[in-house]
């Protein structure tokens, strides 16, 4: 008959435990009981031993030997030191074996049964032996005179005699481990009950698939989800979750605030209330989290969701850099317009000379502007992005200077530096500088260009300098430099940290977000930015990015 298994996870958990229990008790008494019944044996061999070397030793014993009939004065002592000593048999034979005494009076004459070879030799030899009187542990020893063995003496205990004493030992064991093992089932009992419940009754296959489906969840799902437990450490925290916070293997179980985050994003994981769509800023990413408290049991957690919204960011940007070029396209479409119907008046007044001259002109400037950014920065992304720049500044009366040290050759950038954070780091920098510089071009006081500054996107007006942005570019050995330089107010020396943060801006609500990108493309190229005063009074920020795939560090 097939006995029914438990169905549920507890039931059978506990009928492991009991089988687990009883196994170890009945293993346990097993190597108590041949523990014991070895150290009874030893006890035995060293209680004979003492027994027969001490009778061997007895005056007596050698002037008995040496009467006529020794076994008429050795059977009253054998028996008397059998009895005293607690042995089984007190033997006393003539070198040959033949019995002078034993605790059976018929035995005596007969031979010996043992070994008694080694004690001829002058040796105390101790053995397990089956004798007259059963099997027993038995040593002799030699009765020496003169010199010379004369008689031997074996003292021995049985073996039956050992195993009462076992008995005894194991039946106070026994009942011990029965009560381990009964105080041991109640505790299992108990255990299992509060398992039952928290596992709903289910069996351990039930477990297991509801297992696996966790995991093929948790790891299908593309946005980061983390698990934080009542006391804010990551119980949980998905493949996404690790590449979007750029943790490690090791972050189940540490606090949320040792991850080393940014404080606004450790401060939106560690609120209480819920958080809806925020956008945080990491070292390489920009995040949007959602959090949402877990109400019920003893412990609050809190379960976060992450969505990159890095590459989202960059396409906005470029969405905001194609709008910022077609307006300036449409700008530049109706100045050249306006420059047209000027130099068809120009041929109507019969002026055609002064209408090619200043046709010229304007071709000239236009093109020296495109020579010497194409010549300068090799980068086609690059380029594109200056000329655009340059364009938009134009229309907002600021001048976009490109260096005489500008260089940067086609194909020196590594794959290790994305065109896309390229356009992110000079984009952002130029746009600021460029809102700074025209938030005050007027105070700008009048004065010569700057040495080798010989290319503006437009010329100065007469009787002073225009609001100026100055872009150095350039690739020397193993870096990339890229300088951004305005004639603005420049930023106040304790503000040089803040202006990295997201949201600090002088421009109002909604912004503060270009300047923490800046950083953060920086950042994911292994380089550095710094942020200084411009020689024109202005800000200056300078960036270094390696061209070698090797981090700095």
């Amino acid at each position: 008959m097939r006995i029914p298994l438990p169905r549920s996870l507890a039931g059978q958990l506990f009928a492991m435990q009991v089988v687990l229990v009883a196994a170890i008790v009945a293993g346990c008494a097993l190597f108590a009981y041949f523990t014991d019944r070895s150290q009874a044996e030893e006890s035995a061999r060293l209680q004979t031993s003492a027994t027969a070397a001490a009778a061997a030793r007895s005056p007596s014993v050698v002037q008995a030997v040496r009467s006529d009939d020794p076994s008429a004065a050795l059977q009253p002592y054998a028996e008397a030191l059998r009895k005293d000593a607690g042995m089984d048999f007190v033997v006393i034979m003539d070198p040959r074996g033949r019995r002078w005494t034993h605790p059976e009076p018929g035995e005596i004459g007969r031979t010996y049964l043992g070994h008694i070879e080694p004690t001829l030799r002058g040796e105390i030899y101790s053995e397990r032996y089956t004798g007259t009187l059963g099997l027993s542990v038995r040593t002799v020893a030699p009765v020496r005179d003169d010199g010379k063995v004369v008689a031997l003496v074996s003292a021995g205990i049985t073996i039956e005699e050992i195993s009462e004493q076992v008995a005894k030992q194991v039946t106070a064991l026994l009942v011990m481990a029965g009560g381990a093992l009964a105080l041991g089932g109640v505790g299992t009992y108990v255990i299992n009950a509060r398992l039952r419940r928290h596992t709903h009754g289910m069996n351990a296959a039930e477990l297991g698939r509801m297992h696996d489906y966790h995991q093929a969840a948790l790891h299908a799902v593309r946005e980061g989800l983390i698990m934080l437990d009542g006391s804010r450490r990551i119980a949980l925290v998905n493949d996404g979750a690790r590449e979007l916070l750029g943790l490690g293997d090791d972050a189940v179980g540490r606090p949320v605030a040792d991850l080393g985050l940014p404080a606004p994003l450790t401060g939106a994981l560690l609120a209480s209330e819920p958080r809806v769509d925020e956008v945080h800023l990491t070292a390489d990413r920009v995040v949007v989290v959602n959090t949402q408290p877990v109400v019920g049991g003893e412990k609050r957690g809190t379960v976060v969701t992450l969505r990159d919204h890095t590459e989202l960011q960059a396409l906005s940007g470029e969405l905001d850099s194609e709008r910022g070029f077609s307006q300036a396209l449409r700008s530049q479409a109706h100045e050249a317009a306006n420059r047209l119907h000027t130099v068809v008046s120009l041929i109507e007044l019969g002026r055609a000379d002064e209408a090619v001259d200043f046709a010229t002109a304007e071709l000239e400037l236009a093109q020296a502007l495109t020579d010497r950014v194409v010549g300068a920065v090799g980068e086609p992304v690059l380029a594109a992005l200056l000329l655009g720049k340059a364009a938009q500044a134009n229309e907002r009366g600021v001048e976009l200077v490109l260096t005489e040290d500008s260089r940067i050759d086609d194909g020196v950038l590594p794959a290790s530096l994305p065109s896309r954070d390229l356009v992110t780091i000079l984009g952002n920098l130029v746009d600021n500088a460029v809102d700074a510089a025209a938030g005050v071009g007027a105070l700008v006081p009048a004065g010569p260009a700057p040495p080798g500054d010989d290319l503006r996107v437009a010329s100065p007006p007469p009787g002073g300098v225009r609001a100026r942005v100055t872009v150095t570019a350039r690739a020397e050995r193993d870096e990339l430099l890229l300088r951004v330089a305005d004639t603005g107010p420049g930023v106040e020396p304790e503000s040089v940290e803040d202006v990295f943060r997201r949201g600090w801006s002088t421009h109002g609500p909604g912004r503060g977000i270009g300047l923490a990108l800046v950083r953060q493309a920086v950042h994911r190229g292994h380089g550095t930015i710094t942020l200084t005063r411009a020689p024109e009074g202005g800000a200056e920020f300078t960036v270094r990015l390696p061209l070698t795939p090797e981090p700095r560090p």
